[in-house]
Order: structure tokens, then C-alpha cells, then sequence
């Protein structure tokens, strides 16, 4: 959207807070980056230019404003909504990938030589990987200088720099403020003392944002000892590159409140990115809600509550052995049957609050499980077993950087995988925004009530108007129901 200069400029004159995050305005005589809400005046056009990512100001001599703080608006929506190389790269960026395993580890995973990540990186948003990862690990370290008390050594690392040094120059750098400065400014500065040393956060997303499916997905279909809902708040423990964590997060007008106890404090960034993936936190509700009010039978479900989000996942392979647990049973059964599994496999965690107990079952531990001592029709057993063996061989991958098409063909061609649970997986563990379910008997319901096509076929076809939100239609259907997955929890 960066190259559309008229189209930027409406944007930053009627400060529309939609557009944040889609691309930032530099402003030449002052030197500094924004948002295109921020409430200064606007500068003349002859001197902003637009850039298509926080790393592309910072690459260009640019520092963040200290009114709208651009660092911390939303993700681009594109990186949810696109399956390309950059889209791929982009999602592997915000989860660590670069911080843990350099440009190289990166380039493996997608298949790519670095000079191509390099060159396609550049050519779209103006910054390479390095240069990516920087701009996430500055705005990590804003977040825990303003809301904690750690010590800024202690920060610099958790944040994911090598050195205080480097930490220091970039702070100074990315923000035209140093470390203590940025702490004496902040309107609340955090102490850190939670309940467990937790870190208190707010994530931010773009309005109009209806938490009553989001969390009553999550809460409704919540596997004892690994999720609950408490106290107004989704709480789940979390399996991370460098240990496990705990997260409570509560949906509030404006954001959405995270409270996190981790084991190392590195994982900040990983945790961060998976819960705003969790709660689809930087879809595009204006740009989805939109194509689908454009079918009349739709319509008047979005505008009853609009700005739905599809609940997601923090870990693809938990959510795929998931999905086979619940294949022609209901909610509570695949609830329980994930619990044995949870029970007799999971690694067991401390929870200061009580409630959690264990993190869900590696592929690798799960393909260890004798399939006799499983209480599931054998068939299902196989496919289970069949899924947690590609899994953990590496033959089946399912991540951030899944080729959505591929990787549903891969499912499909597993015993037991039919169209519903290849769907399911695309839809919530993939992030498919255009995954559909025209097999499940929800949607199926709800089609017959709307008075659209009920048979799997002719609903696959009646959608093709919905391309390329097809998964949030899902969650429209689903909510004519009475389910408590509609519902958010008291």
C-alpha cells in the first residue's frame, strides 16, 4: 500500500487508525516515523514519504515518534492473509527464527537461498531479515522497559541483543531516547510483580474487535490441565524454543490484556507473536467484513457483531492431534480424550496460580504411546498414530512457514484424513484465511437455517463470493447457533 502515495496521504489526514501497521509515514524535516493515526498535525506532502515496515524507516535514518509510538501499532494484516515467500518469512521473522538461527536458519526452512530472502525482503518492505528482526527485538525492548522493572542488563538480553552494548546503540538509535530515559518517560512503569514475577502487557488490534467466539472457542473446547478460563481471563501454558511459559489474556474494549510467567526470558518475542496469532490479533476487520457484507445473507450477521476473529493456535502439531481426537465426537469427548493424553504424556509445570499442570504432548513423546493403551475406535487410533509419526520424523511440517495448498494435500493423503479435519487444520493451525468447512454439520446447519445450499458441494460454491475470508465466514455460521463456543464465558 506504501507506493500508493494519494491513497497514504487520505489515510494520514483523516488519521485512520485502520491503516495502521500497513505502512508508516517518514517525515523528512523532522526525521521522524508514524503511524497514519498520529495526532500531530499533518506535514505537507512534499515532505513525508511512506514506507512499508518500522525496519524500512529505522534502514533509512528514520526514529519512532513519541506521540503514537509506531513500534507498537498492529501487524500488517498481509502477512496473515498472504502464503508467498515474504508473507512465510514475515511470520518466521515475528516468531525468533532469525534471533535463534540466523539468516541461514531461515533461508533453510523456506526452502530459499539467503541472497533470495535478501533480495525479496528488500524489494518488498525495504529492509532484509537482519534489519526485521532488529526492528522486533527494539520494540521488545521498549515493552519491557516501560512495563517492568528489570534491570536494563538483565532486558537487554531477554529482549534477544547480544550484548548491553548493542542494546544501548539501538535503543538510542530506533527511539532518540536512551534505555532510562524511555523508563522515566513512561506514563506506568510495571513492577514486576504479578502474581509468579509475571510480565503484564497490552496487545494491541485493530476495532471493531467482538471477543464473544474468540474466547468462547478457546474457553469452551480448553483441555483440563493445559487451558482454563479464570476470572475473565483465557489462561494456558505454552511450550517455547528456550523453556515454557504460562499466558492470561482478557479481552478489554481497546486491547487485549497479557499476563505472562516465563522460564526464560528470551522467549518474550516467540511468546508475543503466538498469542497475537492465537487471537488473530492483527487481521484486517474492515478490510473482512466488508467483502462479506457484500452477500446479502451475510450481511446482516456482520453488521449484529461485527469484527469476528478466528481462533487460532500457539502450536500447529498440538492443534493437528487435536483435531484427530475430535473427529465424530463431540466438544467434551475430544476435550476428555486430549486429557488422558495430556495426563499420562505432557511435561508436568509449576502454575503459581494453580489450575494448569502440564504443557501438551510432543509428536515425539506421543509416537512413543503404545496405540493399545489409547480409548479411541481403532481406526482413530491409527490415524492418530500415523500423524504423530510424521510429525515427529520431520516427513509432515506444520508451522508458520506451511505452503497452505501443500500442506492440506499433504493431510489429505493420510489415513483417516478427511476433508473436515484437513479444514479444521488449515483453518486453525495454519492460518488459512480462506480454509472453509462446507462438511462440518455446523456450517452445514447454519446454511440450511440462512436458506443457503446445504450440501457440501453446492455451499463450496455458493462461498467463492467470500474468497479470500472464507475462515471468518466460518465464524459468522457458526454463530447462529446456541453453542457455547459463541459465547464468552462469565
Amino acid at each position: 500500500m506504501h507506493t500508493d502515495t494519494e491513497r497514504c496521504l487520505r489515510a494520514v489526514r483523516s488519521k485512520d487508525a485502520r491503516f495502521d501497521g500497513w505502512f508508516f509515514t517518514a517525515v523528512l524535516t523532522t526525521g521522524i516515523y508514524c503511524r497514519p493515526s498520529c495526532p500531530v498535525v499533518p506535514p505537507k506532502p512534499a515532505n513525508m514519504v511512506f514506507h512499508p515496515s518500522a525496519a524500512a524507516c529505522q534502514q533509512a535514518g528514520f526514529r519512532a515518534c513519541k506521540r503514537c509510538r509506531p513500534d507498537t501499532s498492529p501487524g500488517s494484516p498481509e502477512w496473515n492473509r498472504r502464503a508467498d515467500l515474504t508473507a512465510r518469512a514475515m511470520r518466521l521473522i515475528a516468531d525468533g527464527v532469525v534471533d535463534r538461527e540466523g539468516v541461514p536458519g531461515l533461508a533453510a526452512r523456506l526452502g530459499y537461498s539467503t541472497r533470495q530472502i535478501e533480495r525479496q525482503l528488500r524489494a518488498e518492505l525495504g529492509a532484509g531479515p537482519l534489519a526485521l528482526a532488529r526492528a522486533q527485538r527494539a520494540q521488545t525492548a521498549r515493552l519491557l522497559i516501560e512495563t517492568t522493572r528489570l534491570p536494563m542488563a538483565d532486558l537487554a538480553f531477554a529482549a534477544g541483543f547480544s550484548s548491553v552494548r548493542t542494546f544501548n546503540d539501538t535503543v538510542r538509535e530506533v527511539f532518540a531516547l536512551t534505555p532510562g530515559e524511555l523508563r522515566t518517560r513512561a506514563p506506568e512503569q510495571g513492577t514486576g510483580g504479578a502474581p509468579g514475577g509475571a510480565l503484564t502487557l497490552r496487545l494491541p488490534f485493530r476495532t471493531p474487535f467482538n471477543p464473544d467466539n474468540l474466547f468462547g472457542h478457546l474457553a469452551a473446547t480448553a483441555v483440563p490441565g493445559v487451558e482454563e478460563w479464570r476470572t475473565g481471563a483465557y489462561r494456558r501454558t505454552l511450550r517455547l524454543p528456550r523453556g515454557h511459559g504460562i499466558v492470561a489474556l482478557a479481552p478489554t474494549p481497546d486491547h487485549i490484556a497479557c499476563r505472562l510467567t516465563l522460564t526464560d526470558l528470551r522467549d518474550l518475542p516467540v511468546a508475543i507473536s503466538r498469542c497475537r496469532r492465537l487471537l488473530d490479533l492483527d487481521a484486517d476487520p474492515a478490510a473482512v467484513d466488508g467483502q462479506l457484507r457484500t452477500d446479502p445473507v451475510l450481511a446482516p450477521l456482520v453488521d449484529k457483531a461485527p469484527g469476528r476473529r478466528v481462533p487460532r493456535t500457539v502450536d500447529a502439531a498440538e492443534f493437528a492431534v487435536r483435531a484427530v481426537l475430535g473427529q465424530q465426537v463431540s466438544t467434551a469427548a475430544a476435550r476428555t480424550h486430549a486429557a488422558r493424553l495430556v495426563t499420562a504424556h505432557g511435561d508436568p509445570v509449576d502454575d503459581p496460580e494453580g489450575g494448569l499442570t502440564h504443557l501438551f504432548p510432543t509428536p515425539e513423546a506421543l509416537a512413543e504411546v503404545d496405540p493399545g493403551t489409547l480409548a479411541m475406535p481403532r481406526t482413530r487410533r491409527a490415524t492418530l498414530t500415523t500423524l504423530v509419526r510424521h510429525l515427529a520424523d520431520g516427513s509432515l511440517a506444520l508451522g508458520v512457514d506451511s505452503d497452505w495448498p501443500a500442506t492440506r494435500e499433504r493431510l489429505l493423503a493420510l489415513p483417516g484424513f478427511g476433508p473436515w479435519t484437513a479444514d479444521v487444520i488449515a483453518l486453525r493451525a495454519l492460518g488459512d484465511p480462506d480454509a472453509f468447512l462446507p462438511t462440518d454439520l455446523g456450517i452445514r446447519r447454519a446454511a440450511q437455517h440462512l436458506g443457503l445450499p446445504s450440501t457440501p458441494a453446492a455451499l463450496a460454491a455458493r462461498a467463492t463470493g467470500w474468497r479470500p475470508w472464507r475462515a471468518y465466514a466460518v465464524q459468522y455460521l457458526w454463530a447462529t447457533d446456541d453453542h457455547p463456543i459463541n459465547f464468552l464465558p462469565v
